[in-house]
């Protein structure tokens, strides 16, 4: 079964790769395949609610031509654009075959439903909106353990796809975002995930990047919490290129009790705190263009057991033309509940024509954190190679391969290799 398993993942990956890397076909009616990559409203990440709405809503043309459900999709624009309201249905599911487990298991699946959207309540008229977000999924195991379970069962000292849990009904964001100055200034306070504000570039969701987290949020050496955090974001274009983003949320943030944050919150005075300066060459372009330090502290965890902790990051990522991306990133912790200590990314992404699907390649070097593992851990090396293909408006199949090189919590192994395979259609 396991030979199976494993061979149908990379006869997949392989023909999606092929197809991916070879010269892309014209779409009917599309006269200039070289098309912009889609770019960002404000200054939260990727897989930020309205950017990721945004995405979905801009990208029309397909790998395949394949279009669908058009009358529907005209009409969830009419409605944003008459009435500020906003909505996405999305469904993604996951599954990870691996060539090597401490269990002896060799097969993770997860799915997770996804119900999030945006209301431009006031200030429509003058672009100084004022607009509610939320987001709530249900995240649930086809296997056991679930599929984010796979990392620790391989061995890696690290996370694969850390949101495709089992966890159940959960709420993961509940906020005010508030513009100010044309949208050169946000406010945001509510209940939101910080990693849709915090360390950014245009691959750091694992439900469409990489599923590796030594990629994503502060490569994996930032100890940030749940989602759902009670807190509040402070956003600021400084100049045309230079921006300013800081906040703090709740450090014992629980998304499956989100409601309980407002005890936590202003009982136990324990918070997760950032800070980053950078550059970009235009906010439109805010997390595909971009150069930026961040600082962050965050303070002991008496109930969870977990040490405070600080650390910095810095991150540059570069789109050339339209086609080609590549970044590099890295950071260092001093405990603070991070995967890390101290990681090093880099890699490249290019873009097909259809302006969303593409390739993307990464390496990691990863040092444990000794607070979170404990010590005598040796150094770990990642690499993962995966292909985002839309092939229709709303369908996008997403195979890939993690190599993790001497997995720090299995130390019989030289290298685990794992294949995976996500997919997620919206509406």
């Amino acid at each position: 079964m396991k030979n199976k398993q494993s061979s149908s993942f990379i006869l997949l990956f392989t023909l999606s790769c092929l197809s991916g890397m070879a010269e892309e076909p014209q779409m009917v009616g599309q006269t200039d395949t070289s098309v912009d990559v889609a770019s960002s409203t404000g200054f939260g990440g990727p897989n930020s609610v309205q950017n990721q709405q945004d995405d979905d809503a801009s990208i029309t043309d397909s790998l395949t031509g394949v279009g669908g459900l058009e009358s529907y999709f005209n009409w969830k624009d009419q409605l944003r654009e008459q009435h500020g309201f906003s909505y996405t249905l999305d469904y993604t599911s996951g599954a990870l075959a691996a060539s090597s487990s401490l269990s002896g298991r060799d097969f993770y699946a997860s799915g997770a439903l996804r119900f999030y959207g945006s209301w431009d309540l006031i200030g429509r008229e003058s672009g100084n909106t004022g607009t509610f977000i939320w987001k709530a999924e249900h995240r649930h195991g086809y296997t056991t353990p679930a599929y984010n379970g796979a990392a620790a069962d391989m061995g890696y000292a690290g996370a694969l796809f850390g949101p495709l849990s089992d966890s159940g009904p959960r709420l993961t964001n509940l906020y005010w975002k508030q513009l100010f100055k044309d949208g050169r200034v946000e406010l945001i306070a509510g209940m939101i995930d910080t990693t849709d504000w915090v360390d950014l570039y245009a691959l750091a969701s694992p439900w469409n990047g990489f599923t590796n987290f030594s990629f994503g949020t502060g490569s994996a050496t930032i100890g940030v919490p749940d989602d759902a955090a009670l807190g509040a974001y402070f956003n600021a274009m400084l100049t045309d290129n230079f921006y300013l983003i800081t906040g703090f949320a709740d450090a014992n943030a629980d998304s499956t009790d989100p409601f309980n944050g407002f005890d936590t919150f202003f009982n136990d005075n324990e918070y997760f705190k950032s800070i980053e300066l950078g550059w970009t060459t235009s906010q439109e372009r805010f997390y595909l263009d971009n150069a930026h330090v961040t600082l962050w502290h965050v303070d002991e965890r008496d109930g969870a057991g977990v040490s405070d902790g600080w650390g910095a990051n810095f991150s540059y990522s570069h789109s050339i033309g339209t086609k080609w991306m590549y970044f590099l990133r890295g950071g260092y912790a001093e405990d603070g509940g991070s995967l890390f200590q101290k990681s090093i990314s880099t890699g490249t992404a290019y873009h097909l024509s259809d302006g969303i699907s593409l390739v993307g390649l990464g390496l990691n070097w990863s040092e444990p954190n000794q607070d979170t593992f404990g010590p005598a851990l040796h150094d770990q090396y990642a690499l993962e190679l995966f292909t985002r293909l839309r092939l229709t408006r709303n369908l996008e199949v997403i195979p890939n391969i993690n190599l993790i090189g001497n997995p720090a919590l299995n130390q019989d192994k030289d290298s685990v290799v794992s294949f995976g395979l996500r997919a997620r259609v919206f509406f």
